[in-house]
């Protein structure tokens, strides 16, 4: 496990395996940690990262505000998470790679697309977040934070955030700057000491940056339909992730594949090998171009 100051934010990261570098953007929404690659829903089940380290050089590491990563009060955007992908890379001297998102992933690794095409090799999308449902279980979540805000104060999220050890998602009161709010007094102190309603006006931009449309979030139609950048999308099937959200992004993403495979077909045996699969002939193409 190691750190890198990037943008002055401290990240925690790891890199496995050996072979053609693959940057992977953590799933688990606002609990988006490096081990969420091997301990949540179907990427534990699957067991995909234990098949990816065997022919890739997997770079994972902590989403900026979760886990041991740092984090900043700022209005947070999907810019910022693609700024900390890419510093990290240029931190390894890695000049391309191939991108992995999953969940809340998928979103900066489009992003990153649209941004950077040229450090871009391809890309996986899988179960990207997205739908209606998605948009508005979110704007709860930040409201909830918002009104316990309102009514207890900074001072009182902190010791909040300090006490539960739950994540935004888990306990949306503590916000989603709480894991920084463990890990770093500094930061705490300066948190509780904000003015309440230039707080508030940080929280609701953040909120309509993040969740600004009823589809897959991360850039937009336009940049994405310019992009000649071979993608895989893999669709999931619930509240957070629409199915609807997957089509959206095979439609924007030119030739892109798409795995028309429920989550319960998603196994052990078939994912890992249909990641594989598209990554060597990723690989193989760009070899030839």
């Amino acid at each position: 496990m190691a750190f890198a100051l990037i943008d002055g934010i401290s990240t925690r990261y790891e890199v496995l395996g050996e072979g053609p570098p693959l940057l992977m953007f953590s799933p688990g929404g606002f609990d988006a940690t490096l081990e969420k690659w091997s301990t949540l829903g179907v990427y534990g089940k699957t067991r995909m990262l234990e098949q990816l380290v065997k022919h890739y050089r997997c770079i994972v590491f902590d989403r900026r505000e979760t886990g041991q990563s740092g984090g900043r009060l700022e209005r947070i955007t999907w810019a910022h998470y693609v700024a900390q992908g890419k510093g990290l890379l240029d931190h390894l001297g890695i000049a391309q790679a191939h991108l992995m998102g999953g969940c809340m992933g998928c979103a900066p690794v489009v992003g990153f697309a649209a941004a950077h095409p040229r450090a871009t090799l391809s890309m996986v999308l899988y179960w990207p977040v997205g739908g209606a449902k998605y948009r508005i279980n979110g704007h709860q979540r930040f409201a909830q934070h918002l009104a316990y805000v309102q009514q207890e104060g900074l001072a009182a999220v902190v010791t909040l955030a300090q006490a539960s050890g739950k994540s935004f998602g888990e306990d949306p009161r503590g916000g989603p700057w709480a894991p920084v709010l463990r890990s770093d007094a500094g930061f705490a102190e300066s948190y509780a000491d904000l003015d309440v309603e230039r707080y508030k006006l940080l929280v609701v931009g953040m909120a309509r940056s993040l969740l600004d449309r009823d589809t897959a979030p991360g850039a937009e139609p336009e940049d994405m339909l310019r992009l000649d950048i071979p993608a895989l999308v893999v669709p999931g099937r619930d509240a957070s992730h629409a199915t609807s959200a997957a089509r959206y992004l095979e439609e924007c993403l030119p030739g892109s594949e798409y795995w028309d495979a429920a989550p319960s077909e998603q196994t052990e045996s078939t994912a890992p090998a249909r990641l594989l699969d598209f990554l060597g002939k990723a690989s193989a193409g760009r070899a030839a171009a």
